[in-house]
């Protein structure tokens, strides 16, 4: 996970902001699968 996206996490839920919680999440997931999917690619060359 990229340092500013946890720091950015950590401060959401510090501050209690769901709305901004929920926004990261999906992010990371998209992150997280983007990732996956060039790793995924990259080996079957």
């Amino acid at each position: 996970m990229p340092k500013w996206l946890s720091n950015q996490i950590m401060r959401a839920f510090h501050k209690r902001d769901r709305r901004q919680i929920v926004l990261l999440n999906d992010c990371w997931f998209f992150y997280y699968n983007r990732q996956g999917a060039n790793n995924e690619s990259s080996n079957l060359q």
